[in-house]
């Protein structure tokens, strides 16, 4: 079994560029939007998936269709044991885009019928070999209000949390966080587990910090040191 980690935050807060410190030879991004990673050099790191009379070169793919992905999670399972990390950018669009394509659908059957197909590509994730890393990035809703905020994974509303609560298929939940020293300078970082404003999440003992550096490598290298101990 994979392991799944979820990366949570609003545009803009540090999701893409936490892959910045991966290495690319063994990264494969599937973005639901076609949309590469804000980093130097992402075109040169991360080129198209195509086919060849060879074969297969690339390691970045555009598609949010269920099927595709999950086509392409089976064939990164059993081809390309090089790759360690697979991305799936921008997770909110499966279900996004699917609700868009279906807006004239009358009934709630529709709503229980994207909840399975985020469940399905979740699982297909969940279910792959047990050195490869699953990282899910997607967008946060807030639950709460302004002054009592509370902060969750996006989905399309109550009828569909009502079918499917994603944060339970993850075993780590990061959001993200800026933060600002005295003249106004950015820090982007990773929430280590819930302040009690989110349902991010990580095993006890995992880190001791509540904020770390957005840096993908950095919990990766956690996790695998974490996972040997005694």
């Amino acid at each position: 079994m994979a392991e799944m980690i979820a990366i949570v935050g609003e545009s803009g807060s540090g999701k893409s560029t936490s892959i910045r410190n991966l290495n690319p030879a063994e990264t494969f991004i599937i973005s639901t939007t076609g949309k590469r990673p804000g980093i130097k050099g992402a075109l040169k790191k991360y080129p198209n998936f195509t086919k060849t009379d060879s074969g297969y070169t690339g390691n970045f793919v555009t598609t949010a269709n269920v099927d595709k992905i999950d086509t392409i999670l089976k064939y990164i399972n059993t081809k390309r044991p090089d790759i360690k990390v697979v991305v799936i950018d921008d997770f909110q669009y499966v279900m996004a885009f699917e609700a868009m394509d279906r807006a004239g659908d009358k009934g709630f059957d529709k709503f229980t019928q994207m909840a399975q197909h985020a469940y399905q590509v979740l699982k297909s994730a969940m279910n792959l070999r047990d050195d490869l890393y699953v990282v899910v990035s997607t967008h946060s809703e807030n639950t709460g209000d302004r002054i009592n905020p509370y902060y969750k994974m996006k989905t399309l509303g109550k009828m569909l949390d009502n079918t499917i609560t994603l944060e339970g298929l993850f075993t780590y939940v990061f959001f993200t966080a800026i933060q600002r020293d005295d003249d106004g300078n950015p820090s982007y970082k990773f929430m280590t587990n819930s302040d009690g404003t989110t349902t991010g999440k990580s095993p006890m003992g995992l880190f001791n910090d509540l904020y770390i550096d957005n840096d993908l490598k950095l919990v990766i290298d956690r996790i695998e040191e974490y996972n040997s101990e005694d």
